[in-house]
């Protein structure tokens, strides 16, 4: 993959795979699957410009799996693997194990 830096509070998130079945054991075709809503980041930003010049500190770090909305970021393709690039707003919850 190239190396991507995102600028001021936005980060570079790789979606996990869809699950191929539901919870109640039924399989789903590939058209039925639903875009997955979590993800891992794989980069980010400085941090936000605040007014007094200092950057705030990110909520979230490469590595964190996160949840985020449906339709949240903008998809982009590097070297043929599919990433989205969110503001850290859009981020709803950090997935801890």
């Amino acid at each position: 993959m190239a190396s991507l830096r995102p600028l001021n509070d936005k980060v570079i998130v790789k979606r996990l795979e869809a699950e191929d079945k539901t919870t109640g054991g039924i399989w789903l075709p590939e058209q039925a699957k639903e875009k997955p809503r979590q993800g891992k980041v794989e980069a980010v930003g400085d941090g936000k410009l605040l007014d007094d010049g200092v950057r705030a500190k990110f909520q979230v770090k490469p590595g964190d799996r996160v949840l985020f909305a449906s339709y949240a970021g903008s998809e982009i393709k590097v070297d043929g693997e599919e990433l989205l690039v969110l503001g850290e707003e859009d981020i709803l919850a950090v997935v801890t194990d």
